[in-house]
């Protein structure tokens, strides 16, 4: 976990696809590969559009989980077409360019207000007191979650995604339904409100979406907006630490970025490919497919490796080197095909303000002790990361 990239090596060296028995998925390595496979409609986020979970040779999911499927399953990242179509337009018309375009100055604020204060503190816990905060308050201004109500969104998302790891315990599913319940009452009773007294957040805007007769079911719109907070902050966090860490590991580069402020756009993108904040997601086969003379059959899963794929020197020249100022940047960070990430650019521009403000304001930052990595693989992140100025 600390370090699976020597790993990925030696599975791209050996093959375009392997079998993993324990967790029983064809793994994918390659980026050429991932990035096809994300396009191909022949595999998809779930199956049951086409299949019963009994006519798909699976198990149907617990009973006892079933608010965390429900709330889970009527998500944007989890439906295929026609639903997914036809939600994603729908979001689409809330969430829009000019939506993040107008949230820049309070995005740019936030991330001031919070380097600030760590840096009159003198540095501490750089997650808990500048990474999450910033993309937790961004989220929760943008569905106009008031500030007396968001201290619970980070825990229940944190619970909720625990069930995205490889084989979760029976306590990790149950802190999950307590969170999918817990979140989906406290969101049924905001978007009530927000029906009787609209605003210019976006759950009003969601209220108001509509096309030609269409609009967001109540657990539609739930389900979106507790989306929007897992993946909108999740990897943000994740990036922002992990790339903190890169950066503090290859005090050259960091150097040549405090003298070149101007290198903060291709930086941001680099240290999203080089430590990739969401290692690997995962497919069904809905038809057979064949990889490198491989057949994998209709029911299998495979295991898109994003983590692998951005460090592929079939892809990129020199890919186990950190350049900031690295040019052709195709990594699949964000994803691909119809799934691709809905909130890129409110990522980047998060990124962009707390790196920027962090570099500026703190210029002597330097690690205090080596940090420890989470146990999870699939959300890849450190447990704190703490630092002195």
């Amino acid at each position: 976990m600390a370090d699976p990239y020597p790993a990925y090596a030696a599975l791209r060296t050996a093959g375009r696809v392997h079998y993993f028995e324990p967790s029983n998925q064809w793994l994918v390595p390659h980026h050429a590969d991932v990035s096809a496979l994300l396009r191909d409609r022949r595999l998809g986020r779930t199956y049951l559009h086409r299949f019963s979970h009994e006519e798909f040779g699976r198990t149907p999911p617990s009973v006892e989980h079933e608010p965390f499927h429900t709330l889970n399953g009527q998500g944007l990242l989890d439906l295929e077409a026609p639903d997914h179509t036809r939600i994603r337009r729908l979001v689409s018309k809330a969430f829009t360019p000019r939506t993040v375009e107008e949230l820049a100055p309070t995005v740019r604020r936030l991330a001031a207000e919070l380097v600030d204060s760590f840096v009159e503190t003198g540095g501490g816990d750089l997650l808990t007191a500048v990474a999450e905060p910033l993309p937790v308050a961004v989220i929760a201004e943008m569905l106009g979650i008031p500030e007396s109500d968001r201290a619970p969104l980070r825990p229940w998302s944190a619970a909720i995604c625990g069930m995205f790891e490889l084989n979760p315990s029976d306590d990790t599913a149950r802190a999950a339904v307590r969170a999918s319940l817990d979140f989906s009452a406290y969101l049924r009773e905001l978007i009530e409100e927000r029906r009787k007294n609209p605003g210019t957040d976006l759950i009003s805007a969601l209220i108001a979406a509509h096309d030609e007769g269409e609009r967001l079911s109540e657990q539609e719109m739930i389900s979106t907006c507790v989306l929007l907070l897992n993946a909108g902050h999740e990897a943000t966090v994740n990036t922002t630490v992990n790339g903190w860490w890169t950066l503090l590991r290859h005090p050259e580069q960091l150097a040549a970025l405090r003298a070149d402020p101007g290198l903060l756009p291709t930086a941001i993108e680099e240290l999203m490919r080089y430590d990739t904040p969401l290692q690997m997601f995962e497919r069904w086969v809905l038809d057979d497919i064949e990889i490198d003379g491989t057949i994998i059959p209709r029911g299998s899963e495979v295991a898109l490796l994003f983590g692998s794929a951005n460090r592929d020197p079939a892809r990129f020249e020199a890919p186990d080197t950190l350049d900031l100022g690295r040019r052709e940047n195709p990594h699949i960070t964000f994803g691909a095909g119809i799934h691709y990430c809905l909130g890129a650019p409110l990522a980047r521009l998060e990124l962009t303000a707390s790196f920027g403000e962090m570099l500026r304001r703190a210029p002597d930052l330097r690690p205090v002790a080596e940090p420890e990595w989470n146990p999870g693989y699939v959300i890849r992140g450190l447990r704190e990361l703490l630092v002195e100025l």
